[in-house]
């Protein structure tokens, strides 16, 4: 049976072009992108979608709809007498009517309507975004529960999909398991104290009313690697990639409190340099998987966003990427007018680029039983972290790992300079809208 959610592409994949015909020819539903591809047979079909503009002339009518499949729109021609009061830009229409080639050299169909049903009116003039106007990011950033109908922002979330896609399927192609790490946690995985604490209601009138709900202080997550290095003592390669937290008193450019992390952990490994290699195999594999995939999308971003971004970005496709020991760049560094302190050097990378800062951080993990006891003895928690000592006394083996910030990513292959304007929903210091 053919699903109402399958796609053109995977339905030429599956199925002879006449049956693809066929459809069309039953009037089935097609979506603006599917549309766009559809070869124009003179078929009845059904688009539903949100005007974008409205051209009305003395014989003709125009409506240019989106349904956020696409970046380019579906044009609509029809009889000035469909037009009604509610058919303005914004509105969400149900439109039906011949799909057949289009005379205009830019397009290659057009939707010659029948019928024109608007669903859900628009107050054109209430509405914050204005048709033909290019707002400024941080004004959009005002109207979250809207920003999704502007160019600029569903283009961001199409190419965020396929990025999400991209990375998966890279770790999928490279012999990783998916491990869904928890969100609520009782590590402290950063050690950096930023910590959101999870509370939970309780009744005092109850026994035990006034402890813990999971009888230790729990937390939301700032990294799933802990959990990753369980797994990966049966494992040889695991990854997650899921929302985690810091509670970081900061509104900058480079700063969320909930952001998106994609981790990974490889067994039997003593070499940072494989460590290296691996993340710079996933950036320059999943990045070219969404130029490929998404290009008007970001084409958008660096010709309208980022001007020149895109040089850069085919730099550090093209290029090995630079590897700089931490004594070579402590030399730099002391050359540098600004004072640095140096900490003693350890079996750790971070991958810095341009304009976004650290995007990876990785190390290899201390697989020595002797030392981590030492060192958890010191801190007072051997107790608390028994568990992960244990890791290291059944079948521990050498393992490192890495993590990337998902919206730092983002911004790098865009070229956006707020880390704000490349998530949902963007939560920092003093701010949760919706």
């Amino acid at each position: 049976m053919l699903g109402a959610g399958a796609s053109l592409s995977r339905l030429l994949r599956r199925y002879p072009p006449q049956f693809l015909q066929k459809r069309l020819l039953r009037g089935g539903r097609l979506r603006v992108r599917e549309a766009l591809s559809a070869q124009p047979q003179g078929c009845d079909v059904r688009v539903q979608g949100w005007v974008r503009s409205v051209r009305s002339q003395k014989e003709v009518l125009f409506l240019d709809i989106n349904d956020g499949t696409s970046l380019q729109n579906l044009q609509v021609v029809a009889d000035p007498k469909l037009e009604s009061r509610d058919l303005c830009f914004g509105s969400s229409v149900d439109v039906q009517g011949k799909l057949v080639k289009s005379h205009h050299r830019k397009q290659n169909v057009e939707l010659q309507a029948e019928d024109i049903r608007v669903v859900g009116s628009c107050d054109s003039i209430a509405f914050p975004f204005k048709l033909k106007e290019r707002h400024a990011a941080d004004y959009v950033r005002q109207f979250p529960h809207l920003r999704c109908k502007t160019n600029r922002f569903s283009s961001l979330l199409r190419i965020r999909s396929e990025a999400t896609a991209a990375i998966h399927s890279y770790f999928q192609d490279n012999g990783y398991v998916h491990i869904h790490t928890p969100v609520i946690s009782s590590n402290d995985c950063e050690g950096a104290g930023e910590l959101f604490q999870v509370e939970t209601p309780s009744k005092p009138s109850e026994p035990g009313g006034n402890s813990h709900f999971f009888d230790v202080p729990a937390f939301l997550t700032v990294s799933g690697q802990l959990h990753l290095e369980v797994v990966a003592g049966a494992f040889s390669r695991v990854f997650t990639f899921g929302p985690t937290f810091r509670a970081e008193n900061s509104q900058s450019r480079r700063h969320l409190a909930e952001f998106y992390m994609v981790e990974a952990e490889i067994s039997f490994t003593e070499s940072i340099q494989d460590i290296m290699q691996e993340m710079e195999n996933l950036f320059k594999v999943a990045t070219a998987a969404i130029l490929s995939r998404c290009h008007e999308d970001v084409e958008l971003f660096h010709k309208y966003v980022a001007p020149g971004h895109k040089d850069k970005l085919d730099h550090m496709l093209k290029n090995k990427f630079v590897i700089m020991s931490y004594s070579e760049a402590i030399e730099v560094l002391k050359k540098a007018p600004e004072v640095f302190s140096f900490k003693p050097e350890v079996a750790a990378v971070d991958l810095l680029v341009p304009e976004v800062g650290e995007l990876y951080g990785g190390s290899l993990r201390e697989e020595r039983l002797h030392i981590l006891q030492s060192r958890l003895d010191r801190l007072g928690l051997l107790d608390t972290y028994q568990w992960y000592l244990e890791l290291r006394q059944f079948g521990t083996v050498p393992h490192g790992g890495f993590g990337m910030g998902f919206e730092r990513y983002l911004q790098c292959i865009l070229g956006v300079d707020n880390i704000k304007d490349v998530i949902p929903f963007p939560r920092f210091s003093h701010s949760c809208l919706l």
